[in-house]
């Protein structure tokens, strides 16, 4: 990571295997939505809450991210957690970001479907001290929120619905489909040029 002086920060983590217009369209969304100076795609190593093996595929997935954002000024890519291997902790990379960034505030951003395991991830009370939790929540998804002295740590956000989905674009370069357009096109010539997922 490169120093900033950016004040409002928000991290958004994730396989990105591969990164897919929806990631972009939802960052952009948050991005605006709560004025963030920059937002930092975070590829985990291994996820502890994904399938093994995303691992064989790290440094391939920092650089489909880095291709995917490498237009838009306010996003940036981090690679702490390949660089730290193992089991991909957010609370980790959140400690590592406050020594990077000190003083500046930090918005965790996470779909709705990651909110309600929220709970068993590794110190979740430490990750609400450390940052503000921001719910990708779709405008049609109804969602309970955490304990009442938790409240003013998580941020709930509508993002546009989009029915896009990693494996699903795994799925179609297996059988030969076309992702044209489900995928920036620096993506999609990656994909290609590596033979990725065939």
């Amino acid at each position: 990571m490169t120093k900033t002086k950016a004040k409002r920060i928000g991290i958004f983590g994730g396989t990105f295997n591969p990164p897919h217009v929806g990631h972009l369209i939802v960052a952009q969304h948050v991005c605006e939505h709560l004025k963030l100076d920059r937002v930092y795609f975070v590829p985990s190593y291994i996820s502890p809450h994904k399938r093994k093996g995303e691992e064989k595929l790290a440094l391939h997935r920092s650089r489909m991210v880095r291709a995917a954002i490498r237009n838009n000024p306010v996003f940036a890519t981090s690679d702490e957690e390949l660089t730290r291997r193992g089991n991909s902790y957010t609370v980790d990379t959140l400690v590592a970001f406050h020594a990077q960034f000190p003083g500046s505030r930090l918005f965790l951003i996470i779909g709705a479907d990651n909110y309600p395991e929220f709970h068993t991830w590794r110190n979740p009370l430490q990750i609400l001290q450390l940052a503000t939790l921001v719910v990708m929540n779709r405008a049609d998804t109804k969602i309970s929120v955490l304990k009442r002295s938790s409240r003013d740590k998580v941020r709930f956000v509508a993002v546009p619905k989009i029915d896009i989905s990693s494996s699903q674009i795994r799925h179609i370069v297996r059988a030969g489909g076309s992702i044209r357009y489900l995928v920036p096109s620096e993506v999609e010539v990656y994909l290609q040029r590596h033979h990725l997922y065939r």
